[in-house]
Protein backbone atom coordinates (compact mmCIF):
# COMPACT_ATOMS: atom_id res chain seq x y z
CA UNK A 1 0.00 0.00 0.00
CA UNK A 2 1.39 3.35 -0.99
CA UNK A 3 1.03 5.88 1.72
CA UNK A 4 0.55 9.57 1.18
CA UNK A 5 3.34 11.81 2.46
CA UNK A 6 2.58 13.19 5.89
CA UNK A 7 3.35 16.87 6.51
CA UNK A 8 4.42 17.16 10.12
CA UNK A 9 4.17 20.65 11.59
CA UNK A 10 7.27 22.33 12.86
CA UNK A 11 7.58 22.70 16.63
CA UNK A 12 5.45 25.59 17.78
CA UNK A 13 3.46 25.71 14.58
CA UNK A 14 0.21 25.42 16.56
CA UNK A 15 -1.65 28.64 17.01
CA UNK A 16 0.45 30.75 19.39
CA UNK A 17 -2.53 32.45 21.04
CA UNK A 18 -4.85 29.45 21.30
CA UNK A 19 -3.74 28.17 24.70
CA UNK A 20 -6.21 28.89 27.48
CA UNK A 21 -4.18 27.25 30.23
CA UNK A 22 -0.95 29.16 29.60
CA UNK A 23 -0.04 32.82 29.40
CA UNK A 24 1.10 33.97 25.98
CA UNK A 25 4.50 35.62 26.09
CA UNK A 26 6.32 37.52 23.35
CA UNK A 27 10.05 38.11 23.76
CA UNK A 28 11.53 40.90 21.66
CA UNK A 29 15.30 40.72 21.11
CA UNK A 30 17.10 43.41 19.05
CA UNK A 31 20.40 42.08 17.70
CA UNK A 32 23.28 43.43 15.64
CA UNK A 33 26.22 41.20 14.71
CA UNK A 34 25.37 38.53 17.29
CA UNK A 35 25.72 35.42 15.10
CA UNK A 36 27.38 33.35 17.81
CA UNK A 37 24.84 34.34 20.49
CA UNK A 38 21.41 33.93 18.89
CA UNK A 39 21.24 30.13 18.92
CA UNK A 40 22.38 29.75 22.57
CA UNK A 41 19.86 32.43 23.56
CA UNK A 42 17.06 30.65 21.71
CA UNK A 43 17.98 27.36 23.41
CA UNK A 44 17.99 29.01 26.84
CA UNK A 45 14.59 30.61 26.27
CA UNK A 46 13.19 27.31 25.02
CA UNK A 47 14.44 25.45 28.10
CA UNK A 48 13.22 28.06 30.61
CA UNK A 49 9.74 28.52 29.11
CA UNK A 50 9.12 24.90 28.24
CA UNK A 51 6.34 24.65 30.85
CA UNK A 52 3.87 27.30 31.92
CA UNK A 53 3.89 29.66 28.94
CA UNK A 54 2.82 29.77 25.32
CA UNK A 55 5.70 31.79 23.92
CA UNK A 56 7.30 33.28 20.87
CA UNK A 57 10.64 35.01 20.45
CA UNK A 58 10.96 37.89 17.98
CA UNK A 59 14.53 38.59 16.86
CA UNK A 60 15.01 41.95 15.14
CA UNK A 61 18.16 42.03 13.01
CA UNK A 62 19.27 45.66 13.11
CA UNK A 63 21.54 45.73 10.09
CA UNK A 64 23.89 42.87 10.97
CA UNK A 65 26.79 42.15 8.60
CA UNK A 66 28.23 38.99 10.19
CA UNK A 67 25.63 36.44 9.08
CA UNK A 68 23.28 36.87 12.05
CA UNK A 69 20.23 36.87 9.79
CA UNK A 70 21.25 33.62 8.07
CA UNK A 71 21.65 31.99 11.47
CA UNK A 72 18.21 33.24 12.54
CA UNK A 73 16.61 32.17 9.26
CA UNK A 74 17.91 28.64 9.80
CA UNK A 75 16.48 28.52 13.32
CA UNK A 76 13.14 29.91 12.10
CA UNK A 77 12.80 26.96 9.72
CA UNK A 78 12.98 24.60 12.68
CA UNK A 79 10.62 26.39 15.06
CA UNK A 80 7.68 28.61 14.05
CA UNK A 81 7.77 30.24 17.47
CA UNK A 82 10.96 31.98 16.42
CA UNK A 83 10.12 35.05 14.35
CA UNK A 84 12.65 37.18 12.53
CA UNK A 85 12.35 40.83 11.46
CA UNK A 86 15.22 42.11 9.32
CA UNK A 87 15.58 45.87 9.08
CA UNK A 88 16.97 47.34 5.88
CA UNK A 89 19.84 49.06 7.71
CA UNK A 90 21.07 49.80 11.22
CA UNK A 91 18.36 51.99 12.74
CA UNK A 92 19.55 51.75 16.34
CA UNK A 93 18.50 49.79 19.41
CA UNK A 94 15.40 51.86 20.14
CA UNK A 95 13.96 51.40 16.65
CA UNK A 96 14.79 47.68 16.69
CA UNK A 97 13.05 47.33 20.04
CA UNK A 98 10.00 49.13 18.68
CA UNK A 99 9.96 46.75 15.71
CA UNK A 100 10.02 43.80 18.09
CA UNK A 101 7.08 45.19 20.06
CA UNK A 102 5.15 45.85 16.85
CA UNK A 103 5.67 42.25 15.70
CA UNK A 104 4.69 40.69 19.04
CA UNK A 105 1.32 39.03 19.61
CA UNK A 106 1.44 37.85 23.23
CA UNK A 107 -0.54 39.20 26.16
CA UNK A 108 2.78 39.90 27.88
CA UNK A 109 5.82 41.43 26.16
CA UNK A 110 9.39 40.85 27.30
CA UNK A 111 12.40 42.80 26.03
CA UNK A 112 15.98 41.62 26.46
CA UNK A 113 19.41 41.94 24.89
CA UNK A 114 20.74 39.38 22.45
CA UNK A 115 24.28 39.20 23.85
CA UNK A 116 23.54 36.55 26.54
CA UNK A 117 24.20 39.03 29.35
CA UNK A 118 20.51 38.94 30.35
CA UNK A 119 19.39 35.59 31.78
CA UNK A 120 16.13 34.12 30.42
CA UNK A 121 15.75 32.27 33.74
CA UNK A 122 14.71 35.61 35.26
CA UNK A 123 11.66 35.92 33.00
CA UNK A 124 9.34 33.79 35.21
CA UNK A 125 10.40 35.90 38.22
CA UNK A 126 9.50 39.11 36.39
CA UNK A 127 6.13 37.66 35.36
CA UNK A 128 5.42 36.55 38.94
CA UNK A 129 6.08 40.10 40.15
CA UNK A 130 3.86 41.48 37.37
CA UNK A 131 1.02 39.31 38.65
CA UNK A 132 1.09 41.22 41.93
CA UNK A 133 -0.79 44.00 40.15
CA UNK A 134 1.84 45.82 38.11
CA UNK A 135 1.78 46.84 34.44
CA UNK A 136 5.56 46.67 33.98
CA UNK A 137 8.39 45.05 35.91
CA UNK A 138 11.98 46.13 35.29
CA UNK A 139 15.15 44.18 35.88
CA UNK A 140 17.96 45.66 37.95
CA UNK A 141 21.43 44.32 37.23
CA UNK A 142 22.42 43.74 40.84
CA UNK A 143 25.95 42.54 40.00
CA UNK A 144 26.97 43.95 36.64
CA UNK A 145 29.60 42.02 34.71
CA UNK A 146 30.85 44.98 32.70
CA UNK A 147 34.01 47.06 32.69
CA UNK A 148 34.37 50.28 34.67
CA UNK A 149 34.17 52.31 31.46
CA UNK A 150 30.58 51.09 31.10
CA UNK A 151 29.40 50.92 34.68
CA UNK A 152 30.57 54.33 35.89
CA UNK A 153 28.85 56.46 33.20
CA UNK A 154 25.77 54.27 33.64
CA UNK A 155 25.62 54.96 37.38
CA UNK A 156 25.98 58.69 36.79
CA UNK A 157 23.28 58.65 34.10
CA UNK A 158 20.91 56.65 36.32
CA UNK A 159 21.38 59.12 39.17
CA UNK A 160 20.65 62.09 36.90
CA UNK A 161 17.59 60.39 35.41
CA UNK A 162 16.22 59.66 38.89
CA UNK A 163 16.75 63.27 39.92
CA UNK A 164 15.24 64.86 36.82
CA UNK A 165 12.26 62.52 36.31
CA UNK A 166 11.47 61.82 39.95
CA UNK A 167 11.22 58.07 39.20
CA UNK A 168 13.11 56.16 41.93
CA UNK A 169 14.44 53.11 40.05
CA UNK A 170 18.15 52.37 40.28
CA UNK A 171 18.78 50.87 36.83
CA UNK A 172 17.13 52.39 33.76
CA UNK A 173 19.52 50.76 31.32
CA UNK A 174 18.65 47.10 31.92
CA UNK A 175 16.91 45.84 28.80
CA UNK A 176 15.33 42.86 30.57
CA UNK A 177 11.76 43.82 31.45
CA UNK A 178 8.21 42.49 31.11
CA UNK A 179 5.09 44.55 30.45
CA UNK A 180 1.48 44.05 29.58
CA UNK A 181 0.77 44.19 25.86
CA UNK A 182 -1.60 47.17 26.08
CA UNK A 183 1.17 49.20 27.74
CA UNK A 184 3.84 48.02 25.29
CA UNK A 185 1.80 48.91 22.24
CA UNK A 186 1.16 52.43 23.49
CA UNK A 187 4.88 53.14 23.71
CA UNK A 188 6.61 55.03 20.91
CA UNK A 189 10.37 54.66 21.14
CA UNK A 190 12.57 57.03 19.12
CA UNK A 191 16.27 57.92 19.06
CA UNK A 192 17.90 56.49 22.20
CA UNK A 193 14.62 56.44 24.13
CA UNK A 194 14.79 52.72 24.99
CA UNK A 195 16.53 53.73 28.21
CA UNK A 196 13.49 55.85 29.08
CA UNK A 197 10.85 53.17 28.58
CA UNK A 198 10.00 53.29 32.33
CA UNK A 199 9.49 57.06 32.07
CA UNK A 200 7.31 56.72 28.96
CA UNK A 201 5.26 54.02 30.67
CA UNK A 202 4.92 56.15 33.80
CA UNK A 203 3.59 59.00 31.64
CA UNK A 204 0.60 56.85 30.65
CA UNK A 205 -0.04 55.79 34.24
CA UNK A 206 1.57 52.33 34.24
CA UNK A 207 2.23 50.75 37.64
CA UNK A 208 5.91 49.81 37.65
CA UNK A 209 8.19 47.76 39.91
CA UNK A 210 11.82 46.68 39.73
CA UNK A 211 13.51 43.49 40.98
CA UNK A 212 17.15 42.31 40.92
CA UNK A 213 18.12 40.07 37.99
CA UNK A 214 21.27 38.22 37.00
CA UNK A 215 23.83 39.68 34.65
CA UNK A 216 26.52 37.68 32.83
CA UNK A 217 29.73 38.74 31.11
CA UNK A 218 29.65 38.83 27.34
CA UNK A 219 30.89 35.53 25.91
CA UNK A 220 30.97 36.24 22.18
CA UNK A 221 30.64 39.18 19.85
CA UNK A 222 31.63 42.76 20.45
CA UNK A 223 29.96 45.42 22.59
CA UNK A 224 28.31 48.25 20.66
CA UNK A 225 28.64 50.61 23.62
CA UNK A 226 30.58 53.83 23.20
CA UNK A 227 31.28 56.86 25.38
CA UNK A 228 29.40 58.98 22.85
CA UNK A 229 26.17 57.42 24.09
CA UNK A 230 26.47 59.32 27.39
CA UNK A 231 26.00 62.72 25.74
CA UNK A 232 23.04 61.40 23.73
CA UNK A 233 21.43 60.09 26.91
CA UNK A 234 21.63 63.56 28.46
CA UNK A 235 20.13 65.21 25.38
CA UNK A 236 17.32 62.66 25.31
CA UNK A 237 16.69 63.38 28.99
CA UNK A 238 15.89 67.01 28.11
CA UNK A 239 13.50 65.76 25.44
CA UNK A 240 11.77 63.28 27.71
CA UNK A 241 11.41 65.88 30.47
CA UNK A 242 9.77 68.33 28.09
CA UNK A 243 7.48 65.67 26.61
CA UNK A 244 6.51 64.38 30.05
CA UNK A 245 5.54 67.76 31.41
CA UNK A 246 4.73 70.11 28.55
CA UNK A 247 3.66 68.07 25.51
CA UNK A 248 0.04 69.21 25.80
CA UNK A 249 0.87 72.74 27.03
CA UNK A 250 4.05 74.04 25.35
CA UNK A 251 3.02 77.66 25.90
CA UNK A 252 3.34 77.20 29.66
CA UNK A 253 7.05 76.46 29.23
CA UNK A 254 8.03 78.63 26.26
CA UNK A 255 5.65 81.42 27.20
CA UNK A 256 7.01 81.39 30.74
CA UNK A 257 10.52 81.83 29.37
CA UNK A 258 9.25 84.63 27.14
CA UNK A 259 7.72 86.52 30.08
CA UNK A 260 10.96 86.07 32.05
CA UNK A 261 12.98 87.61 29.22
CA UNK A 262 10.51 90.49 28.94
CA UNK A 263 10.83 91.13 32.67
CA UNK A 264 14.63 91.18 32.38
CA UNK A 265 14.35 93.51 29.37
CA UNK A 266 12.29 96.00 31.40
CA UNK A 267 14.76 95.76 34.29
CA UNK A 268 17.64 96.47 31.93
CA UNK A 269 15.73 99.37 30.36
CA UNK A 270 14.94 100.74 33.83
CA UNK A 271 18.63 100.67 34.74
CA UNK A 272 19.37 102.57 31.54
CA UNK A 273 16.82 105.29 32.41
CA UNK A 274 18.09 105.56 36.00
CA UNK A 275 21.68 105.95 34.82
CA UNK A 276 20.55 108.70 32.47
CA UNK A 277 18.56 110.49 35.20
CA UNK A 278 21.20 110.20 37.94
CA UNK A 279 24.52 110.52 36.16
CA UNK A 280 23.52 111.85 32.75
CA UNK A 281 24.94 108.81 31.00
CA UNK A 282 23.98 108.80 27.33
CA UNK A 283 21.34 106.12 26.68
CA UNK A 284 22.56 105.37 23.15
CA UNK A 285 26.01 104.46 24.45
CA UNK A 286 24.77 102.41 27.39
CA UNK A 287 25.15 98.62 26.94
CA UNK A 288 22.09 98.05 29.15
CA UNK A 289 19.94 99.60 26.40
CA UNK A 290 21.19 97.08 23.85
CA UNK A 291 20.79 94.31 26.39
CA UNK A 292 17.14 95.28 26.93
CA UNK A 293 16.55 95.22 23.16
CA UNK A 294 18.15 91.78 22.86
CA UNK A 295 16.16 90.40 25.81
CA UNK A 296 12.95 91.80 24.34
CA UNK A 297 13.63 90.10 21.01
CA UNK A 298 14.37 86.77 22.71
CA UNK A 299 11.17 87.10 24.74
CA UNK A 300 9.19 87.71 21.56
CA UNK A 301 10.75 84.62 19.97
CA UNK A 302 9.88 82.46 22.99
CA UNK A 303 6.24 83.59 22.93
CA UNK A 304 6.08 82.97 19.18
CA UNK A 305 7.54 79.48 19.61
CA UNK A 306 4.98 78.81 22.35
CA UNK A 307 2.12 79.78 20.02
CA UNK A 308 3.55 77.60 17.24
CA UNK A 309 3.88 74.75 19.72
CA UNK A 310 0.22 75.08 20.71
CA UNK A 311 -0.84 74.94 17.05
CA UNK A 312 1.39 71.92 16.37
CA UNK A 313 0.16 70.13 19.49
CA UNK A 314 -3.46 70.53 18.41
CA UNK A 315 -2.61 69.41 14.89
CA UNK A 316 -0.79 66.34 16.29
CA UNK A 317 -3.75 65.22 18.39
CA UNK A 318 -6.68 66.23 16.20
CA UNK A 319 -5.29 65.06 12.84
CA UNK A 320 -4.89 61.53 14.26
CA UNK A 321 -7.97 61.60 16.50
CA UNK A 322 -5.74 61.14 19.55
CA UNK A 323 -6.74 62.03 23.09
CA UNK A 324 -4.50 63.82 25.61
CA UNK A 325 -5.42 61.29 28.30
CA UNK A 326 -5.19 57.56 28.95
CA UNK A 327 -8.04 55.39 30.29
CA UNK A 328 -7.07 52.56 32.64
CA UNK A 329 -10.53 50.94 32.77
CA UNK A 330 -14.21 51.82 32.59
CA UNK A 331 -17.65 50.37 33.21
CA UNK A 332 -20.96 50.39 31.31
CA UNK A 333 -19.56 52.13 28.23
CA UNK A 334 -20.85 49.76 25.57
CA UNK A 335 -18.31 47.14 24.49
CA UNK A 336 -16.07 47.51 27.54
CA UNK A 337 -15.54 44.26 29.47
CA UNK A 338 -13.76 45.87 32.40
CA UNK A 339 -10.21 45.15 31.27
CA UNK A 340 -7.54 47.85 31.09
CA UNK A 341 -7.83 49.87 27.91
CA UNK A 342 -5.30 52.43 26.80
CA UNK A 343 -5.91 55.20 24.31
CA UNK A 344 -4.18 54.80 20.95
Amino acid sequence: MTGKPVNRPRPGAANFACSTAMRSLSIGVPVKDERDNVEPLYRQVKDVLRDGFAWEIVFVDDGSTDGTFDELAGLAKLDARLKVVRLRRNFGQASAMQAGIDASSGELVVTMDGDLQNDPADIPLLVAKLDEGYDMVLGERAKRRDSFIRTFPSRVANAIIRKVTGIPFRDFGCTLRVMRADVARNLRIYGEMHRYIPVLASNIGARIAQIPVRHHPRRAGKSKYGMGRTSRVMLDLLTIKFISKYLTRPMHFLGGLGLLFFFLAFVSLGITILMKAISGHWMTGNPFLYLSVMLGLVGTQMLSLGLLGEVMMRTYYESQDKRPYVVRESRNLGDDDGRDQLAA
